[in-house]
């Protein structure tokens, strides 16, 4: 099978995984995992999210935060366990858990909505699977190291079918199946370039099906997604790949956020505090007491003046779909915090062509365009291409047209703070951050707090963020 025909049927396959309650009260009766014949990848890549975990206490409650990330096999119930089981063995630990998959999108649509997914979600670990083109699987690898400081698990595929082994020589020839060229050849270089988790599910499947006498189809309810067997044994073995390495090098993770601490790494001097940093996120941690507030300046002026630093909620569903209508809402010029609604009519028959015109809550009218033109609107606040319009897709999967005059729409929102007002710390175990921004261009930048009324915030600290990986380098 061709990488374009491989890429046609998995993206035929992956529609929406039937829905799958998750067991209570005692374990199913499934049989036992296998011990894994080598951990020496448990752990690996993902020990700053881990050592949070592990060193959370009730006296100082680590946040953390955790995004499940990919299409339908993400989007399973499987997930909810590994969030009980971390809660369960780390339980001092602030933990936030979001699952942001969308079924039916492989790499090469998954790597569009990535941008609002999760940019403004800022999470310490995805967990990360799709299918689809190798090609757009690194570049969205890429946007979440170089963007973001999350690390990354990349999951291989679970087993639908068994394996063929490993073949020698030009694999673009001799091995037949994509699944085994993706598992053998392209997923390992691309974990190991970006410095990502490279969990070896695929292999431990195999091995759980090979002991027990299991074919593949006995843990699938299709032919690609799992039944509550096979979400069992996802889960199972995520969770023992999710350890704690007390011992391991911290070099690779201890730059990805600083804490400067107020009042000894930096002070208020005249009203001011100034922090240069290098980084792309500035966060504040609250302290304890009353405080006034401050205005915030990054390089000079207000954070509001980055149009990074803005993000785009995900728009509604289209007709038939499940899916955001627009995968991905740019801008060339600096957006302002607004809603927006496209609306839309005259579609023809494949839904990819019509005509619709855009207002925003602040902006007003701001142009009209069509769906196979790439649209920039009057202001230069809102930039759509035309493969990034969803109708098209929603009419091949549900059948359904949208009527004329139908409404897709979504909000600009800021990701920054243009003041600090020291808010009300309720339990001093748990961190009160506010973001001051997020998203900035790296490099390097000063950031000042300005005292208002003469009345400094109460702050215990500014912690700085930096890429896990620095974009020019790759």
């Amino acid at each position: 099978m061709n990488v374009t025909a491989g890429l046609a049927l998995l993206c035929a396959l992956l529609l929406v995984l039937p829905a799958v309650s998750v067991q209570s009260g005692e374990e199913p009766a499934y049989p036992a995992l296998v011990p894994p014949a080598d951990t020496s990848a448990y752990g690996r890549h993902i020990q700053r999210t881990m050592t949070l975990l592990a060193s959370s206490t009730p006296q100082k409650r680590n946040p953390v935060r955790i995004l499940f990330y990919g299409q339908s096999i993400t989007a399973g119930t499987w997930f909810k366990r590994v969030e009980a089981d971390l809660k369960a063995r780390f339980p001092h630990a602030d933990l936030t858990v979001e699952n942001r998959a969308i079924a039916g999108f492989a790499s090469q649509l998954l790597v569009r909505t990535a941008l609002y997914d999760v940019i403004p979600f800022h999470p310490d670990l995805v967990v990360f699977h799709v299918y689809g083109s190798h090609h757009e699987y690194e570049n969205l690898i890429k946007l979440i190291r170089t963007q973001t400081s999350a690390e990354v698990i990349m999951q291989s595929d679970h087993a639908t079918k068994w394996p063929e082994p490993k073949a020698e020589g030009n694999f673009w020839e001799t091995q037949k199946e994509w699944e085994d060229k993706m598992n053998y050849f392209l997923l390992p270089p691309i974990a190991e370039k970006y410095g990502c988790a490279f969990q070896p599910q695929r292999w431990e499947w195999v091995a759980y099906l090979k002991a027990h006498g299991l074919e593949p189809k006995a843990l699938l309810s299709d032919n690609v997604h799992c039944n509550p067997h096979g979400q069992w044994l996802m889960a199972e073995l995520v969770k023992r790949f999710l350890v704690h390495v007390p011992d391991a090098p911290k070099d690779e993770w201890k730059h990805l956020a600083t804490d400067y601490e107020v009042g000894k790494d930096v002070k208020w001097e005249n009203g001011k505090l100034a922090l240069p940093f290098e980084g792309h996120r500035v966060v504040a941690l609250a302290g304890a007491g009353e405080g006034g507030s401050a205005e915030v300046r990054i390089d000079g002026q207000s954070p509001a003046a980055f149009a990074s630093c803005y993000t785009a909620t995900r728009p509604n569903r289209p007709p038939g779909g499940w899916f955001p209508t627009i995968k991905r809402i740019t801008w060339e010029k600096t957006p302002a915090a607004e809603e927006w609604t496209a609306t839309c009519r005259g579609f023809n028959e494949a839904c990819d062509d019509f005509e619709f015109e855009l207002s925003g809550s602040v902006t007003g009218a701001d142009g009209k365009g069509r769906g196979k033109e790439k649209f920039v609107s009057t202001s230069g606040r809102v930039s759509i291409e035309p493969q990034d319009w969803s109708f098209d897709y929603a009419k091949k999967i549900g059948k359904q047209s949208p009527p004329d005059g139908f409404q897709v729409k979504w909000k600009v929102e800021p990701m920054f703070a243009e003041r600090y007002t020291t808010p009300k710390v309720d339990d001093p175990a748990r961190e009160v951050q506010t973001v001051l921004a997020n998203h900035l261009p790296d490099g390097k930048h000063t950031l000042e707090l300005i005292a208002q009324d003469g009345k400094p915030p109460t702050l215990k600290a500014i912690r700085v963020y930096r890429p896990a990986i620095r974009e020019e380098a790759k």
